[in-house]
């Protein structure tokens, strides 16, 4: 069941054929071709989705593609199918194009982070999912990076919160104690994901 339109506020690349926003958001006509080639808007300037009592959003800033998406992902008691194939499509890897499942449980601790740090601007997503053959890449590159991360499970997210120091939101990551919190205050990100729960310091 989609959600209502309201729920859903996409900004991405319209010149990926596999975009949802290509697909299945934007139709055909002269209002769609108008919306895929105008600018985006700046992602704090986008307007929040009108949410009811007790719904799960979240807003994302992919720093890779610049691609913005708020939306609704859960509400009436159940998960919604088409938001969760938007974040799906956000959280992809953006280096070959491949998309997987994002585990909820990873969504619902955003959501709790989001919701704890009182934010109003997207969250800046770094890496979401990750491909194996990225994975690998990255691994010969550091010896920083996992063999059998989560990223390739859909279960990690390595992200920065607009607005909030990076070590308050590592320590409420832990705090919540849902998975494992990598802090990497070089590199300008937290890591989070929803395997067992650890945590350990990067560069």
């Amino acid at each position: 069941m989609r959600p209502p339109a309201r729920a859903r506020n996409l900004r991405m690349n319209p010149s990926d054929p596999a975009c949802p926003a290509r697909r299945r958001l934007l139709g055909i006509g002269a209002a769609g071709l108008a919306l895929a080639g105008a600018a985006a808007r700046p992602a704090d300037a986008m307007p929040p989705p009108r949410t009811a009592s007790g719904a799960r959003s979240l807003a994302f800033e992919n720093l890779h593609t610049g691609e913005t998406l708020r939306t609704v992902y859960w509400e009436q008691g159940r998960y919604l199918s088409q938001p969760l194939r938007d974040i799906e499509y956000l959280l992809r890897d953006f280096r070959t194009g491949q998309q997987h499942p994002i585990d909820v449980a990873l969504l619902d601790l955003l959501h709790s982070m989001g919701r704890q740090l009182d934010c109003t601007r997207p969250i800046q997503l770094i890496s979401g999912y990750r491909s194996p053959a990225t994975n690998a890449a990255l691994r010969a590159r550091s010896h920083g990076v996992a063999r059998s991360s989560l990223h390739m499970q859909g279960m990690a997210s390595d992200i920065r919160i607009p607005g909030r120091d990076l070590r308050h939101v590592r320590d409420l990551a832990w705090s919540l104690g849902r998975g494992g919190v990598g802090f990497y205050p070089h590199s300008n990100f937290v890591h989070v994901d929803v395997g067992a729960v650890r945590r350990w310091n990067g560069v």
